[in-house]
């Protein structure tokens, strides 16, 4: 039937089940909080909905709690779904509220706390498969030899209607709202918040958000079908779907204005705002439509003061991840460079190439000698100025003479190259090694490198800046006795260990000469 309906008819329709749904029996109404170191920087009001702060750290709660209560009073009493994330807790966390039984197809490759999660809400957990597919394939099945209901996990008028109140809230705490943007998977947030608010202030700009390795409502509006992509990228999983649904895509399709995509850079940006503002730490999923935002007012800056809302969809975040949304966070804000820089094989270049930067914060420095020639580093610099400040960086570098290549929007350089600069030398080198320790602040390293003077030959350089009070620099010196090279670090003052014999060393850094023993 709803196949049938026009834009009008959707509209009326989903506000409808929107005004009727029940979801406050299991989730809650959260703030719309104004973020103002973000709204500064910006010069627009920036507003984010902390659907982080639902029972499941997820807005799903929402459309799950409102498919099930109309299956329970339909005189259904089992449920299934498949799911490895936020779906399979709001169904789990609904059903228990119901007093329904639940089960979940989760693939064997779910991280355990995720698991863990849902069997403590009572539900019944079966792992199968490798990939999201093949358990969404198992539960259609099993939903069929046990007598359980399906609960898709965006495509259903219910789960749409219950995510739809997600814009009820929005528009009663800030109905003078000029946009708002919404993170998009498999479409059912967007579908839902699309139809309430375009039946209730139509004159507000709805943007959907989705991951540029993920784009399947771009495919299915530029195909004129939801399409299926061969493949997606995961690090936004929550919204790694291959296929919109068809009931979204054919709301959204009517009622969105606009779609924008996003890299992980940018998200990972976006999660490190969401802490400076609010101090919640979103999964990337979570801070999908904020990258969005951000990204609509770079290209809206002869705008000013535009009101504009989000939502942080969910915060269900594995703790090791964080490690690499600091790593990308940086680059995405365009707040880090990485470049490769040729110099000469000499004692003092690196100093001179440090003073050459005039102060500038060295986040990041690699190098291993290589020949007697030319060196390679690979080094990174925090900027303050963005592009502007690059270019300036790179003019500085030309002007110099230092050959360089801008590796900061390559893939291979961030994901892998940046932690495995290194290897052995070409040549046997008598070589001591060194992990020295010293205040950070911004000339850290210039400071370092201009104490060292060119007393000693550095054949091995690693530092990489944390953010913390101390910093930690991996040094390996030639052409220098022991007593010499610990005179002159003692003269330093800064607190040093002589790492030479350390195994790790001695098997991926030390010299080719594979029987070679470190120096005496």
């Amino acid at each position: 039937m709803i196949e049938s309906l026009d834009t009008n008819e959707l509209r009326h329709h989903f506000l409808q089940q929107i005004l009727l749904a029940p979801v406050y029996q299991a989730a809650v109404e959260t703030p719309l909080q104004r973020m103002p170191k973000l709204s500064h920087r910006l010069k627009h009001q920036v507003f984010l909905k902390r659907e982080d702060q639902q029972p499941i750290y997820s807005f799903k709660l929402r459309g799950a709690f409102n498919k099930l209560y109309q299956l329970r009073q339909q005189g259904h009493h089992g449920v299934i779904c498949a799911s490895a994330g936020n779906h399979a807790q709001g169904v789990a966390y609904s059903a228990a509220k119901l007093d329904m039984h639940a089960v979940v197809v989760m693939p064997v490759t779910t991280a355990e706390i995720k698991v863990m999660a849902v069997r403590d809400m009572g539900a019944e957990v079966i792992l199968h498969g490798v990939n999201f597919d093949s358990a969404s394939d198992h539960a259609l099945q099993l939903a069929q030899t046990r007598q359980l209901h399906y609960v898709p996990p965006f495509d259903d008028e219910a789960v749409i209607a219950g995510q739809g109140t997600v814009a009820k809230e929005m528009l009663a705490q800030q109905p003078n709202l000029d946009v708002v943007f919404v993170p998009v998977g498999g479409g059912g947030l967007l579908a839902g918040m699309a139809a309430y608010i375009k039946s209730i202030q139509p004159h507000i700009k709805v943007v959907g958000v989705e991951p540029a390795d993920a784009a399947s409502l771009s495919a299915a509006l530029a195909a004129h079908y939801p399409m299926r992509l061969s493949q997606v990228g995961l690090f936004a999983d929550g919204t790694a779907v291959k296929q919109v649904g068809k009931l979204p895509y054919k709301i959204a399709s009517a009622l969105c204005d606009e779609v924008i995509t996003v890299s992980s850079d940018e998200i990972c940006a976006a999660i490190k705002d969401i802490f400076d503002d609010a101090r919640a730490i979103a999964e990337p999923a979570g801070a999908l439509a904020l990258a969005g935002l951000k990204k609509f007012s770079r290209t809206h800056e002869q705008q000013q003061n535009l009101r504009l809302a989000t939502v942080l969809s969910g915060a269900n975040l594995n703790f090791d991840r964080l490690r690499y949304i600091v790593e990308r966070s940086e680059i995405g804000e365009l707040r880090e460079a990485l470049l490769a820089v040729t110099i000469t094989e000499e004692v003092g270049s690196f100093r001179r190439f440090s003073e050459l930067l005039e102060g500038r914060v060295i986040t990041e420095f690699n190098y291993r000698y290589a020949d007697d020639s030319q060196a390679h580093i690979f080094v990174g610099i925090k900027l303050t100025g963005g592009d502007s400040e690059l270019i300036d960086v790179k003019h500085t570098l030309a002007t110099a003479g230092y050959p360089f290549v801008d590796l900061s929007q390559d893939e291979l350089a961030k994901q892998h190259l940046r932690h495995m600069v290194g290897g052995r030398p070409q040549q046997v080198l008598q070589e001591r090694l060194y992990q020295v320790t010293f205040p950070e602040h911004p000339r850290a390293l210039s400071d370092f490198l201009s104490a060292l003077g060119d007393h000693a030959n550095i054949s091995l350089f690693h530092y990489r800046n944390h953010g913390a009070a101390y910093g930690d620099v991996l040094v390996g010196f030639t052409d220098a006795s022991e007593q010499a090279l610990n005179q002159l670090l003692h003269e330093l003052g800064y607190p040093f260990i002589d790492v030479t014999k350390q195994p790790s060393y001695q098997f991926f850094l030390g010299s080719s000469a594979k029987h070679v023993a470190a120096p005496n």
